[in-house]
């Protein structure tokens, strides 16, 4: 038995990393969100962690629920892809929705020309954008805040597919502290790669030059975030 527990860890840990790394869901929000609304690396490892908590938790209690209960694998299969699809819908949406925000700020910050007379009379064209004009007066409202959670509730929706049918409910069957153990170890594993693939995107990112792109950033952070919910509805990632 114990070495049935052992195989478990190793496999928690082999696809704890396995379905993080290939599900870019699961780390590029955090990425092009964090460098669209300019947060610092810590805020976004943060908020990564905490939805990782929540991604996984989830499916954590469900999992719990369903060996207390003695519910059928079946049902708790059948449960996790609906709400599954659901995460992937919210994704879409969410992206879209931010897509098309991205496009308005991008146009309304469009750079314009303006003509400066010195003293002597000679014209100067000074060309800049409304954002860095006036930034000033347009803080951020309140609105803006709520991004990390929208973040938040759409990672509580999405399951960790593999969690409970191949690695909950096998431990299950050696003991609850085994498979506490497993639900550990795929945690943080799970979670740990998506705060170490954050932190490296967002470090390397700092590297390139991304002025031209800036305007844009908005729209470039809905439209990956669409395309993460495109890709989990229709490619099965």
């Amino acid at each position: 038995m114990a070495t049935d527990l052992t195989l478990l860890l190793y496999t928690a840990i082999l696809i704890g990393f396995i379905h993080t790394l290939t599900g870019p869901d699961h780390y590029l929000p955090f990425i092009v969100m964090g460098k669209a609304r300019n947060w610092s690396v810590s805020k976004t490892l943060w908020l990564t962690v905490v939805c990782g908590i929540g991604h996984v938790g989830s499916s954590v209690v469900l999992g719990f629920i369903g060996v207390l209960l003695g519910f059928g694998l079946q049902h708790l299969n059948w449960f996790e892809s609906s709400r599954g699809n659901i995460a992937a819908w919210a994704f879409l949406v969410f992206g879209i929705l931010y897509f098309v925000y991205g496009m308005v700020k991008a146009f309304r910050n469009r750079p314009h020309t303006h003509v400066h007379y010195h003293t002597d009379g000679t014209p100067h064209l000074h060309e800049h954008n409304h954002h860095q004009e006036h930034k000033h007066i347009h803080v951020p409202d309140k609105k803006a805040n709520i991004t990390p959670w929208i973040l938040f509730v759409v990672f509580i929706l999405g399951p960790c597919e593999p969690l409970i049918p191949i690695l909950m409910y096998p431990a299950a069957q050696h003991s609850y502290w085994g498979m506490a153990m497993v639900v550990i170890t795929f945690s943080v594993i799970t979670i740990g790669t998506m705060t170490t693939i954050v932190f490296l995107a967002l470090k390397g990112i700092q590297v390139f030059p991304m002025k031209f792109a800036e305007r844009y950033m908005h729209a470039i952070a809905g439209a990956t975030i669409a395309l993460c919910g495109f890709a989990i509805l229709f490619l099965g990632l």
